[in-house]
């Protein structure tokens, strides 16, 4: 759970799939994800409208990135708001699964002769 300000809270309900942001017991937006062994993958991203152009969508990207780091995954998105908002904040980039570098030996079996 990360705490925001003025009883905002950003928590990972893991049950449902996604990071959700309260302002007190109201559900106001959430992060839908997928999870696999050591990575997450958000798909999409959602606030209620009601409480749009507060910044509420760039604390639940916040919160959610940092529990990722804390949980020692790594991210994947396939969310529009997500890759906005890492572009603004390229602090969270690291987070972002790379390809991996590509062994010699698979680069021997594939390349033509």
């Amino acid at each position: 759970m990360t705490e925001i300000a003025n009883n905002t809270q950003v928590v990972n309900n893991s049950e449902a799939h996604r990071y959700e942001i309260r302002t007190g017991e109201r559900l106001v937006g959430f992060a839908e994800y997928s999870a696999g062994p050591g990575h997450i993958v958000f798909n999409h991203t959602e606030i209620d409208p009601e409480f749009g152009a507060r910044g509420l969508g760039g604390a639940l990207a916040q919160g959610a990135l940092e529990d990722v780091r804390k949980r020692g995954l790594r991210a994947e998105s396939q969310c529009s708001f997500i890759d906005h908002y890492v572009g603004k904040n390229p602090e969270h980039a690291d987070l972002f699964a790379v390809h991996a570098p590509v062994r010699e030996s698979e680069t021997a079996r594939t390349m033509p002769s």
